[in-house]
């Protein structure tokens, strides 16, 4: 049985000793100002100028995060912001990430059916199939949105069983206004959520998809707004490894992620953007570390995957 994309996350999650990963969604306005204040890089209105110091801030947050987590989620809207470049942008940090032996989930949210699903695939999904690109690689995993049924994923799944990368469907979203939509209740009974649960499910198990590990290269975007209705969808998709959103900026604390994991603590790997990204606007860590901002990062994803691992001891 070839190696999956499920195998390699979970190997990934062993070694690194906890199932967590750092999301990288860098804010310009946001940046710190040894960054943001730089002669060559402070000039918000100028796109080259503005995305050179994202590049170099997701550049050392990528270093910074790497002894602790498992993987890294690009959110590539952020690059996109910046046109063509931007893209570059992003297919640079998958390669530095790469090299810190880090998996990457780009966080396009992707979705279509027909030709234009086969053309999203190989753009987000697959490695370059271009002579001339052929030492670039593509994100490990992407996250998808599954709106249009089985015929919009399929695509995705096609490369991720040719090529051992991932699939996560987003099931369950994070913000507060979802729930007017995925809490919706059908005539089975089920939440709209749930439904999508179980088509998401069946999907898992096409052939070659399921590991070693039993997990399949699908997996899902749950996020643990509700413990009950977590653990539902947590018994739904049992092969399905969970991509946990909502940590920290969001009010996700260990406690509440737990119910996304099975009894013997695998199959989800929680996520953390703002609360690490921008930990040296956070108070507790100024005063510790207060013209330092790699030192709060740090210290923050530190918090971060200690907390989540407590929550499965």
């Amino acid at each position: 049985m070839p190696e999956t994309f499920a195998d390699r996350l979970m190997a990934a999650i062993q070694s690194k000793k906890s199932p967590t990963c750092v999301g990288i969604d860098p804010d310009y306005a946001r940046l710190p100002a040894e960054i943001a204040e730089h002669r060559d890089m402070n000039d918000a209105t100028d796109s080259e100028a503005a995305l050179d110091a994202v590049l170099e801030y997701s550049r050392r947050i990528i270093r910074i995060v790497a002894p602790y987590v498992a993987a890294v989620k690009i959110n590539t809207a952020f690059f996109e912001r910046y046109y063509a470049d931007g893209v570059e942008a992003y297919l640079e940090l998958i390669q530095e990430a790469n090299e810190y032996k880090l998996l990457v989930i780009g966080d396009c949210k992707r979705g279509d059916v027909g030709n234009t699903s086969a053309m999203y695939a190989k753009s987000a999904l697959s490695d370059p199939d271009f002579s001339n690109l052929d030492d670039l690689v593509g994100p490990d995993a992407v996250t998808v949105n599954a709106w249009a049924g089985l015929d919009g994923v399929k695509p995705f799944l096609d490369v991720a069983r040719d090529e051992q990368k991932g699939v996560f469907v987003w099931v369950r979203a994070s913000n507060p206004s979802a729930a007017v939509i995925q809490d919706a209740k059908l005539e089975s009974g089920l939440t709209v959520a749930e439904h999508l649960g179980q088509q998401v499910a069946e999907w898992a198990q096409n052939g070659g998809l399921v590991g070693r590990c039993g997990y399949s290269a699908l997996g899902a975007v749950v996020a643990c707004s509700n413990k009950d209705t977590t653990q539902r969808l947590r018994e739904m998709m049992p092969k399905c490894f969970f991509l946990v959103p909502g940590y920290g900026a969001q009010g996700s604390t260990g406690a509440d992620v737990k119910a996304a994991f099975r009894p013997d603590g695998t199959g989800a790997i929680v996520t953390a953007s703002r609360s690490v990204l921008y930990a040296y606007e956070e108070m507790k860590y100024i005063e510790r570390w207060p013209s330092e901002w790699e030192k709060c990062v740090e210290q923050a994803c530190k918090d971060f995957v200690a907390d989540v691992n407590k929550s499965l001891q």
